[in-house]
């Protein structure tokens, strides 16, 4: 676990170079000035305008340029410095002023100081920590008092299963790292590209409590049986940005959101 950090930097390295130029995240429509955010999270940020908003492990930073592009100011970090090389790029590029910061996400009080009015994170971001209470941690230290966190993630259901739903082959709790060798991306699944990940599955408990722990105070809490991203295998699309596993149909949730306000 020690090298887990390392190692999922060199992931995301890999997979940012594939990323930019993917269909899936249509970059050419992105400077464009398409919105890179989806329904779930834009209904619950609402007006952001002249809000400053974290975005902790924002890849290549699309999502943050999109929020500077709703008026709010913008810094985002991650862990990759492939992604943050983009993330500068992509923001010189769209004229915006969002900042970003290369770091993980456990270090970050070595490279930030101030609070913000909302953090924001989003899909696909916990199961790369082993620890959520210092997660949490991280998000109440830099929220302001009264100010919002605003998260949407994968639900920890679907991490229970194979790759193709098949079969239970992960537990639906936190007994321990999960070490992989992979080859391609949710992005471009033939991309010729092959890499080790450490991940950890965390419950919809574990998530609440830890973030009930530290100050802050849970407004709402959600679950879809969708995902607006057609990341999985064997999906079906069921509406514009909503995609299901085509085998569980619409019985299980696949995201959920989280709204909390610190106390």
């Amino acid at each position: 676990m020690s090298d887990y950090i390392e190692i999922n930097k060199n992931a995301w390295n890999k997979k940012t170079e594939i990323h930019i130029k993917s269909e899936f995240y249509d970059n050419e429509a992105f400077l464009k000035g398409k919105s890179s955010l989806k329904n779930i999270e834009l209904d619950l940020l609402g007006d952001i305008r002249g809000k400053s908003i974290l975005h902790l492990q924002c890849h290549f930073g699309q999502d943050s340029i999109s929020l500077s592009r709703m008026g709010a100011i913008v810094t985002g970090i991650d862990l990759s410095d492939k992604a943050i090389e983009t993330a500068k790029l992509l923001a010189q590029q769209t004229n915006v002023d969002t900042k970003f910061i290369c770091c993980d996400i456990f270090d970050l009080p070595n490279y930030l100081d101030k609070q913000f009015d909302i953090v924001f994170t989003s899909y696909g971001v916990i199961g790369w920590l082993p620890d959520l209470d210092k997660w949490a941690a991280i998000v109440s230290k830099y929220i302001k008092p009264s100010g919002r966190f605003v998260f949407v993630e994968f639900h920890p259901f679907i991490w229970m299963f194979d790759y193709d739903f098949k079969t239970i082959a992960y537990n639906y709790f936190n007994s321990g790292e999960i070490v992989e060798a992979n080859e391609g991306s949710y992005a471009d699944r033939d991309a010729e590209i092959e890499y080790s990940t450490v991940n950890w599955n965390h419950s919809t408990s574990e998530v609440l409590n830890s973030l009930i722990k530290n100050n802050i105070e849970i407004k709402s809490f959600n679950e879809y049986d969708y995902s607006p991203y057609n990341c999985f295998n064997h999906t079906i699309k069921i509406d514009t940005d909503k995609y299901q596993i085509d085998s569980f149909g619409n019985k299980v949730p696949i995201t959920f959101s989280v709204e909390g306000i610190k106390k």
